[in-house]
């Protein structure tokens, strides 16, 4: 009877499980169990490959400004003083005379590009690809970073359930050796049926230390993702919409995911840069007007002048090095267009790949609620068997081992689940806060850049306000 009590607070004990259960359980002590939302929310605002992404898309933005400066005027000055020595001889008189003199000389240069076979317009168009390119890239980073948030988020979950299921297993197997030590005291059972327990309860505390040392493990990757220490977490919710036509997530994901856009862009750039290296050869045409001071300290002269050009030049000839620059830029432009190929098939086997899991996972998921429920109708018979004598103490504990492994599989196929369907999301380029509507706000890709294409310079309005945009980043 003693043992029958036992087996049933068994039956029972080993069946806590499932994702209600951690909203029980504090990690951190935290009085409002945070949810998956606030969980990407932190890893959104606490990433800093996000913010390394960030600074490098505005160093693209400021080659926008570097390229279109090139069309603008430039004005420059220069200024020296000049001692000059030496000794003339006189003609009238025959005689040597000193001719030194100090003599300062400044002067105001003004340029303006006027031609140059449309190569700083090219290399303007490149530069505006690029930001565009990197722009999309920063997205697949937020992908990268959101789905790695949402993994975190389900390793805790997971990673906790493991914990209390091998508590749940020690403490009904600690029951179970002291039963068993107890019948062997009245010759019910042999010194092997204690053995045994005494053996399964020492793997059940090898599994424990296990499972607890991934929960550190899942708890440190949390903190490094989300940003801080999981608190008390809450049930993931409900998963998100798929579709079920795979065909049509494929064509989807090459329409709207982020690596194939950014690569269609570095292709638009290879483009232009064959052509601005065409235009290299050209010659070019400059404005030019100077104003020039000079006075000679000595006596005091003082003169000035100005003049207004026009510059036009060019190079015949120098070595084949422009003729190999355009080859290397097809060269690139080639690369560039195979990359394109590469990236929309992986774009597309992503796809695949995700839906394969997902469709694994939930499969895994319905098996193992099965196997949940025939192990415990199996555990329950064994447990019954074995208090008429039909059964031993090894197949108690056989029929509770099954149905701790079908709890467990349970476990891992619920995560998986979560797992592979923000992965199906992110596969087809819909793993954004935009898509998933994060109550955060967004960093804003044009600001900066609509700040800076003009190059403004320091000591304008645009120059100030952009200061203050600076600051700004630096302080968040």
């Amino acid at each position: 009877m003693v043992l029958s009590k036992i087996r049933h607070t068994a039956g029972k004990a080993v069946r806590i499980s499932g994702f209600a259960a951690v909203v029980l359980v504090s990690l951190g002590g935290a009085t409002r169990a945070d949810t998956l939302a606030d969980a990407l929310v932190s890893a959104y605002t606490n990433s800093g490959l996000l913010e390394q992404n960030r600074a490098l898309l505005r160093a693209a933005d400021e080659d926008v400004a570097a390229a279109g400066a090139a069309l603008e005027p430039v004005l420059r000055w220069t200024a020296s003083i000049t001692q000059t020595l030496g000794r003339a001889q006189n003609s009238t008189t025959f005689g040597a005379q000193d001719v030194d003199s100090l003599v300062a000389n400044g002067q105001l240069i003004a340029e303006l590009l006027l031609y140059d076979g449309g190569a700083t317009s090219l290399g303007i168009e490149v530069a505006k690809e690029t930001v565009l390119a990197t722009r999309q890239t920063l997205i697949s980073i937020e992908q990268q970073v959101l789905l790695r948030g949402v993994q975190a988020y389900m390793g805790v979950i997971e990673a906790n359930e493991f914990v209390q299921l091998r508590q749940n297993n020690m403490r009904v197997l600690t029951q179970e050796l002291r039963a068993a030590q107890n019948r062997f005291e009245v010759g019910e059972v042999t010194r092997t049926d204690v053995a045994l327990a005494e053996a399964q309860l020492a793997q059940a505390r090898s599994g424990l230390a296990t499972a607890q040392g991934n929960l550190a493990i899942a708890i440190e990757e949390y903190r490094n993702v989300i940003g801080r220490k999981p608190g008390r977490l809450s049930p993931p919710p409900n998963l998100p919409t798929l579709s079920g036509d795979i065909n049509a997530a494929k064509g989807l994901a090459v329409r709207l995911h982020p690596s194939l856009r950014s690569v269609q862009h570095s292709v638009a750039a290879a483009d232009l840069s064959v052509k601005r290296a065409e235009a290299a050869k050209r010659p070019t045409v400059v404005a030019q007007g100077a104003l020039s001071l000079s006075e000679n300290l000595d006596s005091s002269n003082f003169s000035t002048g100005a003049s207004v050009g026009i510059n036009a030049g060019g190079t015949l000839y120098q070595g084949g090095a422009r003729s190999s620059a355009v080859r290397a830029a097809q060269a690139q432009r080639d690369a560039q267009r195979g990359n394109l190929h590469i990236v929309r098939r992986d774009v597309q086997q992503n796809v695949g790949i995700a839906y394969a899991q997902l469709s694994s996972a939930r499969a895994s998921l319905a098996a193992s609620d099965r196997q949940i429920r025939a192990a415990r109708i199996a555990f329950q018979g064994v447990r019954e068997e074995a208090t008429l004598g039909a059964r031993t103490t090894l197949d108690v504990l056989d029929a509770e081992q099954s149905l701790l492994d079908a709890e467990a599989a349970r476990i891992s196929a619920q995560s998986q689940l979560y797992n592979a369907a923000y992965g199906v999301l992110a596969a087809m380029g819909r793993l954004t806060a935009t898509d998933l509507r994060l109550p955060i706000q967004q960093y804003d890709v044009n600001e900066y850049y609509n700040l800076v294409k003009n190059s403004p310079t320091s000591k304008s309005k645009q120059g100030a306000q952009l200061d203050r945009v600076l600051k700004r980043l630096q302080k968040d």
